[in-house]
């Protein structure tokens, strides 16, 4: 009797909130509820009120959504009921929140009051012709309002006869019609006809020559917005005399003129949990990331070279908290001409009994898979969705807490915020480049790439005939305000790079020369790592 009072009771309460229970669903709260006789309005209460955290993509729930959520409470509650040293490190894993790149907040930003503005209308796939538009937009003005905050491209409240000395305001291209002597503009670099680029701002676009210009460390393509010191000449164009990126901001300064808004996609905190998960985080020395990109499923000798990694991390005395496993999982693209998903299908079923053979990492880690580039998926644009279910389903059965996210896809870490993309972007900046790089300062092409990432505040600035990405879900690649680390999965050789404060790296290509890396997020200590 009594529990026919409580099923009605919990679905009157999510019928209240809009929410539509699947009969699993049902079952999985019940069977949380169960735990706490007595307290079983709270319990249900607290539980729905973490489900409407959690970003949900229908009001009708699965078990999926609720048991992950569940998960996430009796881990908390264990973590409270017994703070020794051996739980905090067990509980390291309830700190590590996965953010699927399509759930990612968006915002658009008004230039007359100089404030953001959250999204709140639908965002479908096929975007109209509009949005490609807004997508060049919304990339401009992000870094516009950056831009207008630095002291030396900002304008002087008061004019002095030394307010023109080391100051570089910007002019809008519009402006220079007419005018002489040098200015600096900012724009996106476009090809509008056939060999002549063009800088284009929300006002005009003019012609710019670059053959003589003086550029900063970075890859300088079409798609990317710079500022650019010139003149205009008498044919009408601009020569650029020097050229750049906007420059970075630090990130507690973006995180002032944001007005609490949560551009990352972890949640909103309070003053004091940001404190309290700062003393956890001190905490988690021990914590460590296991990072390996392209592994190749379908090859035996890779197989048994994971399986080395695996048994080296079963035995050391703190297991790694996670592990995050970046495609591509086949040595053949999965495109059109792929016929062969039922045997990959089992070869992820044997990745799974191969970690479920090591029983401290099945119970004390958690498992991250990333799609690659070359991956089943319905297309080769960013973001992109997880790994289709009917190929992980057979190794969730061996690895329940498996986690299958997009690409990008973000991880909050206590305090730190960390970002993972699996894509050969240093070949393709590389090929795509209008200008040689400089080698001023460095002649490492994957520093060229972090620096062009970073200060652009996204993740792919590449043209989208080279990389298409969906103009609604733009804002899932950008890096702003800038986060604590970077993780490039890439073809290219295993590098490390901290660039301005943020830790950046390649794991390698685990499948070409067994590389990769264990990274320790409390220190952002990179462990650059080989078989």
């Amino acid at each position: 009797m009594k529990g026919s009072m409580i099923r009605k009771k919990v679905e009157r309460k999510c019928k209240i909130r809009g929410y539509i229970l699947k009969v699993d669903a049902l079952e999985e709260i019940l069977s949380f509820v169960d735990r706490f006789p007595g307290a079983e309005d709270d319990a249900v209460d607290l539980l729905l009120d973490q489900l409407d955290l959690d970003s949900l993509k229908s009001s009708i729930i699965d078990k999926e959504p609720v048991h992950r959520v569940v998960s996430l409470l009796l881990e908390a509650e264990a973590a409270a009921a017994d703070e020794s040293p051996d739980a905090a490190s067990g509980s390291s894993a309830s700190a590590i929140r996965v953010i699927d790149a399509f759930l990612v907040p968006k915002f658009h930003y008004d230039p007359i009051k100089k404030v953001f503005h959250e999204h709140t209308g639908s965002l479908p796939i096929h975007g109209e012709a509009s949005a490609k538009a807004a997508l060049y937009r919304d990339r401009f003005l992000l870094l516009f309002q950056r831009l207008a905050r630095d002291q030396h491209f900002s304008r002087p409240a008061f004019v002095t006869e030394m307010s023109h000395v080391g100051s570089c305001e910007i002019s809008p291209i519009q402006s220079l019609v007419g005018q002489t002597g040098r200015r600096w503009i900012m724009g996106v670099i476009s090809q509008l006809e056939d060999g002549h680029f063009y800088l284009e701002d929300l006002t005009a676009s003019v012609e710019i020559n670059l053959s003589n210009a003086k550029i900063t460390t970075g890859f300088f393509l079409e798609n990317t917005i710079v500022v650019a010191e010139g003149e205009m000449l008498l044919e009408g164009i601009f020569q650029v005399i020097t050229c750049g990126f906007p420059p970075l901001e630090d990130r507690n300064k973006s995180f002032k003129s944001l007005a609490g808004h949560d551009f990352f996609g972890g949640g909103i905190l309070t003053k004091e949990e940001t404190l309290r998960l700062a003393e956890l985080e001190k905490r988690a020395v021990n914590d460590m990331f296991v990072i390996l990109s392209d592994i190749w499923l379908d090859k035996e000798e890779v197989m048994e070279k994971l399986e080395i990694v695996l048994n080296g991390f079963e035995s050391v005395e703190v297991v790694p908290s996670l592990f995050v496993f970046m495609g591509n999982f086949c040595s053949h693209p999965c495109n059109l001409s792929f016929h062969s998903f039922s045997s990959l299908r089992s070869q992820f079923a044997k990745l799974g009994q191969l970690i479920a053979s090591h029983p401290r990492l099945k119970e004390h880690s958690r498992f991250l898979f990333i799609p690659g580039p070359d991956d089943a998926g319905p297309s080769t644009v960013l973001p992109r969705c997880s790994l289709p279910k009917y190929l992980t389903e057979e190794l969730q059965k061996h690895i329940p807490n498996a986690i299958f996210s997009s690409n990008p896809c973000r991880i909050k870490f206590y305090t730190q915020e960390i970002v993972f993309l699996r894509q050969d972007l240093l070949y393709r900046m590389r090929r795509s480049c209008l200008l040689p790089p400089s080698s001023e300062e460095t002649t490492d092409p994957f520093q060229h790439l972090v620096a062009t990432i970073t200060h652009q505040s996204h993740l792919c600035p590449l043209p989208l005939i080279v990389q298409p990405v969906i103009w609604n879900y733009d804002h899932c690649l950008y890096l702003y305000p800038t986060p604590h680390t970077i993780i490039l999965g890439d073809r290219s050789e295993q590098k490390a790079f901290k660039y301005t404060g943020i830790t950046c790296f390649n794991p390698g290509s685990f499948s070409n020369d067994y590389t990769f890396v264990a990274y320790r997020p409390c220190t952002q200590e990179v462990e650059l790592s080989a078989l």
